[in-house]
């Protein structure tokens, strides 16, 4: 006899959830935390043992707030690069052990969307499931027909519960763009549709079956990728049954080197099939993290989760083929000319920080995973960043750089140091001898081609000679400027020193001159009062808050 499990329902699990509750509980789970890392960071507590502890404070959150923003964690957790080892650890969990529902709740979901008891449908049904997500739960069964599946069901309420949270993140970009009206170029609306479309796509469980037949479809051909079949007969929007392809969590590195499988193999396979979705399907899965994917005994990679795929136009296929080729024969002008073509960086009078930024990431990290902290280095070229702004992300990239990003999280924790080069060459070998009929196939063979003839057209010891000449000139000119703008730097710190301190007075007055006002029983004034000083208050946080910034900024390009 099934029991229910015996949890205590979480807020977003309430049938009636208001907007407003809603809104209460995440801006005061985003306060709280952001009070406990400034209260950290001024009682100087940076031990491992206190981030892990601030860490698992943040997981307890994520899960308290629901599936939006377990997702958001479960795309830190890879990031490595960017947040400390005990918030990876911490984050990881949210991977594969995301609390499950009433297995009650599971079997009725089942049985009212097929109208079939859950006996009939299934000649075996495990309770117990075998993972839970934020989206729902995967339980195994078999067949009458005696096939092994894996069953997946949605988790109850989460249409209404994504109406209330798009609602409310709708609001904060909105709000965020009238105060800070630089962030419009970012099209950060733009961003939030593509991300709402892709979000309830996912949570329809027909359109994710089809988008498993149709990557099943494109990897027909390639045995190390494993994709599995669909049963539609078991199919409705809120259950998908999928055939059982069992496999170790591809971030195992310990586990699967003691079956004998080499990560650094694996690594090649799972670059080359995103290199393939990419740049030859135009078709994708969006979140690749280690929860989604898995290695068999063979050494095969199986995906799982297609409900968060995309697509991308020919034209940014095209683009990122000539970027993929331009990076291999470190080629930082073309690199540039395909970031402007695709929208990720506006063209600027003056390229040369950003020409700078790429030629030294080609230089560093073509055979090693990118370190953010060594571009410290670059101090002119930051501050320059800071300054114009030129990155862009066009809503049409949002999910490519979110995917390229964890990727590179899982090869991280397959290698530490895994070597980019050699991942991507097997996937430029297998097109150089190709004849793509596609338009995109033939962009890859032509690049792959241009590859191989340039490494017989390397420049003479003039040639190079004349470059070297030339970088130092460009080194004594960046100099130039470096001592340029360290009088710029100075000037620009006092006049947003001084807007802070003038709005900030102005906010103090109004304030105080609302208070005499309402004790005077001039409530029409006092209104008037505070509401300015609420304004001034506003344009006050906002100067401070650039203060800040270029001060911090100021500060690394000093260091």
């Amino acid at each position: 006899m099934l029991t229910p499990a015996q949890s205590k329902p979480l807020p977003w699990q309430q049938q009636k959830y208001s907007a407003i509750a809603r809104q209460i509980d995440v801006f005061s789970a985003t306060i709280q935390f952001a009070f406990g890392l400034w209260w950290d960071s001024k009682k100087r507590r940076s031990s491992p043992e206190h981030r892990t502890k601030r860490a698992e404070q943040l997981v307890g959150q994520l899960l308290d707030l629901g599936p939006t923003f377990i997702k958001i964690g479960q795309a830190l957790s890879t990031r490595g690069d960017l947040l400390p080892l005990e918030y990876i650890r911490a984050l990881s969990k949210l991977q594969d052990s995301v609390p499950p529902f009433s297995s009650t709740a599971a079997i009725n979901i089942i049985e009212a969307d097929l109208q079939q008891p859950i006996d009939v449908l299934y000649a075996e049904f495990d309770p117990i499931p075998l993972a839970a997500a934020s989206l729902g739960q995967v339980h195994r069964a078999r067949l009458h027909s005696g096939e092994e599946v894996a069953v997946k069901v949605q988790r109850p309420g989460l249409e209404g519960l994504f109406d209330l949270d798009f609602k409310a993140l709708l609001q904060l970009v909105q709000v965020c763009e009238r105060l800070f009206p630089s962030l419009q170029k970012f099209e950060l609306e733009a961003i939030y549709e593509e991300f709402r479309r892709t979000i309830y796509f996912e949570i329809d469980y027909v359109h994710e079956g089809q988008n498993a037949d149709r990557f099943r479809a494109n990897f027909l051909d390639y045995p190390n990728i494993l994709a599995p079949k669909v049963y539609w007969k078991y199919t409705t929007t809120h259950v998908l049954t999928l055939e059982y392809l069992p496999g170790i969590k591809i971030d195992r590195r310990e586990q699967l080197e003691s079956i004998g499988l080499d990560p650094k193999e694996i690594n090649k396979v799972g670059i080359g099939c995103y290199l393939k979705q990419l740049l030859v399907d135009g078709f994708f899965q969006a979140d690749p993290h280690p929860g989604n994917m898995a290695v068999d005994s063979k050494g095969n990679i199986i995906f799982y989760d297609f409900g968060m795929m995309s697509e991308i136009s020919s034209l940014n296929q095209a683009e990122m083929t000539r970027a993929l080729f331009a990076v291999i024969r470190k080629d930082a002008d073309e690199v540039v000319d395909t970031l402007v073509s695709m929208g990720l960086v506006s063209k600027m009078k003056d390229m040369t920080p950003v020409q700078t930024m790429i030629e030294f990431a080609l230089d560093r990290f073509r055979e090693r995973p990118l370190n953010f902290q060594e571009f410290r280095q670059l101090k002119y070229e930051l501050y320059e960043m800071f300054e114009k702004q030129p990155f862009r992300l066009p809503a049409q990239m949002t999910f490519i750089l979110k995917a390229l990003g964890t990727l590179d999280g899982v090869a991280r924790s397959l290698d530490q140091q895994y070597n980019l080069m050699a991942c991507v060459q097997p996937f430029v070998k297998n097109f150089a001898g190709k004849q793509g009929q596609k338009q995109i196939a033939g962009e890859i063979v032509r690049q792959a081609k241009n590859f191989i003839t340039s490494r017989f057209d390397r420049p003479s010891r003039v040639e190079v000679l004349l470059m070297q000449i030339e970088r130092r000139l460009d080194d004594g000119e960046q100099r130039w400027r470096s001592q340029k703008l360290e009088t710029e730097r100075a000037i620009a710190r006092l006049q947003l020193a001084m807007k802070a301190m003038i709005y900030g007075g102005f906010c103090g007055f109004s304030f105080m001159s609302g208070a005499i006002f309402a004790s005077g029983s001039m409530s029409i004034a006092a209104f008037l009062c505070f509401g300015f000083a609420g304004l001034m208050g506003l344009l006050f946080l906002r100067a401070f808050g650039r203060f800040v910034m270029r001060d911090k900024l100021d500060w690394l390009s000093n260091d």
